[in-house]
């Protein structure tokens, strides 16, 4: 009888993942479960360029782009299947035969039995399982206005992406009101009241003010594109500079000068308090330190804000990171402390690629290996990489569903034939890019690992020109990042990783 194949997620890594069973040669039937109720579509353009189609073209200025009337949500709803014909991914022939099941939840998973229970009250069985359910946004946990039209957005989905169009466009078409500059009688109580008051440029102006929540790569490329929509823009970050864990501190900081030059404002080491307003967001409210003191801002910030100061907003984006999905296996006794643990070949349970099996050493207390066969693909996997070390980690990279689909399809199709597996490594070298402005980042390796980061190419106060930083742990390298170096360069570097994996 033939073997059923059920892929839990619809996103990128599951249409990988059902394209290289195919590959592997597994000709049983492959069920793909999605909670979204869109096929798979590429995520990268949500912050970037499907959020600005259209308003963009139409101008980047408030007497340019035209009024919308009515609920901006409901607006949002009626223009997703147009968004999602924009970036849905092509289907291959070779899975034509696929059932994609959308729309619908895994709620759990009880692998002795081999059977899924999804939200709508059915249950499927399997004889194999891919785990591919992704992530989703990681809230603020902080008080304030919440919901659809609170004004406040995080940028995952296509869903996301579109409500968030619907806020800018209603806003450039209907600019709010010019908002006196902040004054000592807007300061948290405790925070010292000669301190200088930051000002709001949005104040002369009546552009939108938009502020996003973490500088990340998704809060930067966010903020580059709704300012050039013509939004006042900040950027609340409380680590230091932006992206400082990927990329150190002299490359996040040349980066963060360079998105003041062009306007955008940062203010570093502050943390959210929560956002004023009755059922939509006016306002964030921010704090360095518990009791007050000063919050360090840009040179073009402004001056410091006091904390428990009240920074006007129009739009909030919350980009403070990711959270696996991984709810599902909840009772399944696996390690999901952080994704879905697996071994180098991406198996629960499977070997390591030092010959150790996956679930010793940090797993849960009590997890147990299933009887049914289980693989993880895409950011949900956790794993180890030889080309760096034995530590099993998540990476949450355009390039690891690709990379992890091949690998684990491998795997399973080797399992459920009883055919042989490979005992090569699994060495896959981790890239990304990221577009922001007129920066693009193309990144190999693995730099946030690093503990000597360099630039060793370019000038870091003339970015668009071109720079190399490389990074180094223990004196090896482990990765680089480009920025708006040509492609031909991009090639040399990822060879230069290819090589070091070769002698891993």
């Amino acid at each position: 009888m033939a073997k059923h194949v059920v892929i839990a997620g619809a996103g990128l890594g599951g249409l990988r993942a059902a394209e290289q069973l195919r590959a592997a040669g597994h000709a049983g039937p492959v069920t793909v479960i999605g909670a979204e109720p869109h096929p798979p579509y590429n995520r990268p353009p949500l912050s970037k360029e499907l959020l600005a189609s259209d308003i963009l073209a139409a101008g980047s200025g408030p007497d340019s782009v035209p009024a919308i009337t009515g609920n901006p949500q409901r607006a949002a709803g009626s223009e997703v299947p147009a968004l999602h014909e924009r970036v849905a991914f092509r289907r291959r022939a070779s899975v034509a035969d696929v059932e994609f099941r959308l729309g619908t939840a895994i709620e759990a998973a009880d692998l002795d039995a081999r059977k899924l229970a999804l939200a709508d009250g059915t249950t499927v069985s399997f004889d194999g399982l891919i785990a591919a359910t992704g992530l989703r946004p990681r809230r603020l946990g902080v008080p304030g206005p919440a919901g659809p039209d609170s004004g406040r957005h995080v940028i995952r989905t296509l869903d996301d992406c579109a409500a968030l169009r619907a806020d800018l466009r209603a806003l450039l078409g209907n600019p709010p009101a010019s908002a006196a500059p902040l004054t000592a009688a807007a300061f948290h109580p405790k925070a010292a009241a000669p301190a200088p008051a930051a000002t709001t440029p949005s104040a002369t102006t009546g552009r939108p003010r938009v502020v996003v929540v973490g500088g990340g790569f998704i809060g930067c490329e966010v903020a580059c594109t709704t300012h050039a929509l013509g939004c006042d823009v900040t950027v609340i970050e409380p680590a230091g500079p932006p992206m400082l864990r990927v990329l150190g501190e002299e490359l996040a900081t040349a980066i963060q000068a360079h998105h003041e030059r062009a306007l955008i404002r940062f203010l570093t080491g502050t943390t959210v308090l929560g956002y004023t307003g009755g059922s939509r967001v006016t306002g964030v409210v921010v704090s360095d330190e518990p009791g007050g003191g000063i919050v360090p801002g840009g040179p073009i910030s402004g001056g410091p804000a006091v904390a428990g100061a009240v920074l006007p907003a129009d739009i909030v984006i919350e980009a403070v990171g990711s959270v696996p999905n991984t709810e599902w296996l909840a009772a399944t006794g696996l390690d999901i402390s952080d994704g879905v643990l697996v071994g180098n070949d991406l198996a629960v349970g499977g070997q390591s690629f030092s010959g150790r099996a996956a679930t010793a050493g940090p797993a849960t207390t009590g997890s147990t290996v299933p009887g049914a066969l289980v693989v993880a693909v895409g950011d949900v996997a956790r794993f180890p990489n030889p080309l760096f070390d034995d530590v099993p980690r998540r990476v949450e990279h355009w390039s690891m569903p690709t990379d992890t689909a091949r690998r684990a399809a491998a795997t399973l199709v080797s399992r459920l034939s009883g055919g042989a597996e490979t005992r090569e490594p699994f060495k896959p070298i981790p890239s990304f890019w990221s577009d922001q402005g007129s920066l693009r980042l193309q990144s190999f390796g693995s730099p946030a690992i690093a503990d000597d980061a360099r630039i060793t190419e370019g000038d870091p106060g003339n970015l668009e020109a071109g720079v190399l930083a490389e990074y180094y742990r223990d004196g090896r390298n482990v990765g680089s990042v480009a920025v708006n170096l040509p492609p031909s360069r991009q090639r040399e570097l990822r060879a230069a990783l290819a090589a070091v994996a070769d002698s891993a």
